[in-house]
C-alpha cells in the first residue's frame, strides 16, 4: 500500500461555500476549484493508506462526542506577512473548531501532527497570489456574513490532481443546536 494525503474539515454549506468559491476564483487562486470551501480541523497530512480504517474509526469518536454549534462568518482577515493567505473570520464556532481539531489531531490517535502555526479557524478565499488580489478579496469581503447549525465535519483525500474529494461525512452525536446569544428569542426557533 502507498501514501495518501488527507484533510479533515467542516464544509461551509450552500449556498455560501459555492459563492465564497466562485470568489476565491474570481481573485485568481487557481486552487479555488479543487478545494472545497471550508474550515480546517485537520490540515493536509500523510499518512499510509493502512492507516485509514484507524482513522475514520477515531473520526467516528470524536464526531459521536460532539454536539451541534452554531457558526457565523463575518468580515475578513489576513496572515500576511507570515503567510499569503486572506481568510473570511469565523466569529461565532471557532471554539467549537479549536476543541474539535484538539480532539481530531490528539497525540494519542492516528492522526496525531504538530502544527506549523497556531490553530486558528477561517475560510479562506486567496492563497498565494498577487498582492492586489489579496488586498481586493481583503477589501470585498468586509462586509460578508453567513451562519449556519454545523452538524458535523468530513474526511477528505487529495487526489493527485489536486482536487480534495470527501471520502466520508460525520455527523455529530447530538441533536441540539443552541441558539446564538441575539438571534432567537426565548421559544423561538432560529432560522439559520
Amino acid at each position: 500500500m502507498g501514501t495518501v494525503t488527507i484533510g479533515v474539515s467542516i464544509a461551509v454549506p450552500e449556498p455560501h461555500g459555492s459563492r465564497l468559491q466562485q470568489l476565491r476564483a474570481g481573485f485568481g487562486d487557481a486552487a479555488a476549484h479543487g478545494i472545497p470551501t471550508h474550515v480546517t480541523l485537520l490540515p493536509p497530512t500523510e499518512i499510509d493508506e493502512s492507516v485509514l480504517p484507524a482513522v475514520e474509526a477515531h473520526l467516528s469518536e470524536v464526531a459521536a462526542s460532539g454536539r451541534p454549534f452554531p457558526m457565523r462568518l463575518s468580515g475578513t482577515g489576513t496572515f500576511r506577512p507570515l503567510s499569503p493567505v486572506v481568510f473570511v473570520r469565523v466569529v461565532a464556532g471557532a471554539g467549537a473548531c479549536t476543541r474539535l481539531q484538539e480532539q481530531v489531531r490528539d497525540p494519542a490517535g492516528p492522526c496525531a501532527r504538530e502544527l506549523q502555526f497556531p490553530y486558528h479557524p477561517h475560510v479562506t478565499v486567496a492563497h498565494g497570489i498577487e498582492e492586489a488580489a489579496m488586498d481586493r478579496a481583503f477589501e470585498e469581503l468586509a462586509d460578508y456574513e453567513a451562519e449556519w447549525p454545523c452538524t458535523g465535519f468530513g474526511l477528505y483525500e487529495q487526489g493527485a490532481d489536486g482536487v480534495w474529494r470527501k471520502l466520508r461525512e460525520f455527523p455529530f452525536g447530538g441533536p441540539v443546536v443552541p441558539p446564538q446569544a441575539g438571534h432567537a428569542q426565548r421559544g423561538s426557533v432560529p432560522t439559520w
